[in-house]
């Protein structure tokens, strides 16, 4: 991380170089390393390079610049040196915060983790309901920002953090914003009760969400069992729009007859999610609130999948689905490496059966794990799935 652009591969699109900033504040609860971790690859799926992170411990950050002094003095400076094009902050940004540190970085974006990820939806926006969503997101976040944003584009070229709604012509004042506000809403509204209407056409058909954090597997799962052709990337937000598609299971008891069943996939879910973004995508997430039940997926790779679910299942309680009868599937079990305080130490490629036994499966039950990239234990996936929605719909 500490390389000279000078020395790095250069395209013709010019390259943009990032800069991490966060503050070590008690209710991290120690968890800053992880959340940079994460901000460098939301900086990667927006397409930068991240040079250098810069941290400091503080009670809470400086009300008026973020960093203490010391530690602001050391990375304008650092910045200045390398010729860094954005300087990205793990934190919300007060306006007036991003007014101080713009007079300190003067030809530097300031971007906060919400900035950041609205930009990758701006990108990975494809239908037009999820291009309204993200400009209503957008129109929400800038709002308060109103006087920071058009000075902002005045003197920048374009590049990451710069998709805003209207920036081939853009407003002058807040009510022209409000209004463009009123008028997302309004169409959204219309789609909205659109898709009410189809999902009202498929009663008496069980129905299926798969939810989880993004890039977790979700599109791999769905591509592998309903054969839709839904984009696999890994990157964070590859996929935006609900995509349903209709899968037919075998029935787990008669082998005779078949179970039908609409399986949809979700927006991916992240720590720190902005709450804009959460409100615009309700009508995606709708999928999830109206499903007879949740399939909620979860990458056992990742050594933060713990905390990862528990950002899940906020995102949902914060939707009103969280009280929903939930299947996990525990996904990538071939690229599973054990903590040092794991009786998995030392071991991968565990079978599914010995993760049947382990204390993950106790304690998240009713679960399964799998390989989707492997198709390993995938029929287990189906049996259990089948026997659950029977469950319920005999309750």
């Amino acid at each position: 991380m500490g390389k000279n652009k000078e020395n790095l591969h250069s395209t013709e699109k010019k390259q943009e170089y990032a800069v991490l900033v966060g503050v070590d504040f008690p209710a991290q609860e120690g968890r800053l390393h992880e959340y940079l971790d994460e901000l460098e690859q939301l900086v990667s799926t927006a397409g930068a390079i991240t040079l250098k992170r810069f941290t400091q411990k503080l009670p809470h950050p400086n009300p008026k610049t973020y960093l203490g002094t010391g530690k602001l003095e050391e990375l304008v400076l650092w910045v200045k040196d390398h010729n860094i094009d954005m300087v990205v902050f793990d934190d919300e940004l007060s306006p007036s915060q991003i007014r101080n540190l713009e007079q300190d970085m003067p030809d530097v974006k300031v971007l906060s983790r919400t900035h950041l990820i609205l930009d990758i939806f701006a990108r990975n926006a494809k239908t037009a309901q999820a291009k309204i969503q993200v400009e209503l997101a957008q129109s929400v976040f800038l709002l308060p920002r109103l006087t920071r944003m058009w000075t902002h584009l005045s003197r920048q070229k374009g590049g990451i953090g710069l998709r805003g709604p209207g920036e081939t012509e853009i407003e002058t004042d807040r009510r022209a914003l409000r209004n463009k506000i009123s008028v997302l809403k309004e169409r959204l509204a219309h789609i909205e009760k659109t898709s009410r209407t189809q999902r009202a056409s498929r009663e008496g058909m069980y129905r299926v969400a798969l939810v989880g954090y993004t890039n977790v597997g979700k599109s791999t799962i769905m591509n592998l069992l309903s054969k839709a052709d839904v984009l696999v990337e890994n990157k964070l937000f590859a996929t935006l729009d609900a995509t349903v598609r209709k899968l037919v299971l075998p029935h787990p008891t008669d082998e005779l007859k078949t179970m039908p069943i609409l399986l949809s996939d979700t927006v991916g879910f992240i720590r720190k999610l902005p709450t804009q973004l959460v409100e615009s995508f309700k009508s995606t997430l709708a999928e999830a609130l109206e499903a007879d039940m949740l399939v909620h997926v979860v990458d056992i790779s990742s050594p933060h999948f713990e905390e990862q679910m528990r950002s899940v299942k906020e995102t949902l309680l914060a939707i009103g689905a969280g009280n929903k009868p939930e299947l996990v599937v525990f996904n990538k079990i071939d690229a599973f490496r054990g903590a040092p305080d794991d009786f998995f130490v030392g071991q991968t490629g565990l079978t599914a059966t010995q993760f049947e036994k382990s204390w993950i499966a106790k304690e998240n039950a009713p679960a399964v794990f799998i390989s989707a990239t492997g198709k390993d234990n995938v029929d287990a996936l189906k049996k259990v799935l089948t026997e659950l929605l029977l469950k319920l719909r005999i309750q």
